[in-house]
């Protein structure tokens, strides 16, 4: 009996202190601390956007680094390559495993779909030559002189795109 009451009981106390909780917020006509305002100005979004983008690296990714990347993409299955992250709705750009080589592509639903290719490469040589010449700046789409990735849209610049950190991370797993 015991084995029932005490369950019911701190059910009671957990609804009694959710509710009180609820009518003090209520009556205090401010809204819960998670729902604050966080609103910014154009001002304000643009500033952290070009303070962002100053702290990008400008430094080449390397010969190196780019061989391994295509190396190891070429070992994928097609449809599969370096994506910044598995999630719902936009997944940013990523270099993805074709039938005749390698796309840099948006991606979508965490890779289930993907936008039309931006840029393809079928030979290690010319991949190797593109990417190795990318920083964190350029694939940014900051750099109005790199136009795969250069973008004049506030939302898609630096939002989920490639860099060196995510390519040793895929390099680095099984």
């Amino acid at each position: 009996m015991a084995a029932t009451i005490i369950p019911l009981i701190a059910l009671a106390v957990i609804v009694f202190v959710l509710w009180t909780a609820i009518r003090a917020t209520i009556a205090s006509g401010k809204p819960p601390p998670h729902s604050d305002n966080t609103t910014r100005s154009l001002e304000e979004r643009h500033r952290v956007a070009l303070s962002l983008r100053d702290r990008l690296s400008r430094k080449p990714l390397g010969t190196l680094l780019a061989e391994g990347v295509w190396r190891k993409l070429l070992n994928e299955v097609p449809g599969k390559g370096v994506i910044y992250d598995h999630h719902r709705d936009f997944c940013g750009q990523g270099l993805i495993r074709t039938e005749n080589g390698v796309m840099l592509a948006d991606v979508q639903d965490g890779g289930l779909y993907f936008g039309p290719p931006i840029a393809e490469w079928s030979t290690e040589t010319d991949f190797v030559a593109f990417l190795a010449r990318q920083s964190d700046f350029s694939m940014s789409g900051w750099e109005a002189a790199e136009p795969f990735f250069f973008s004049e849209d506030d939302w898609h610049r630096n939002n989920q795109r490639l860099t060196r950190a995510v390519l040793e991370r895929y390099l680095s797993r099984l």
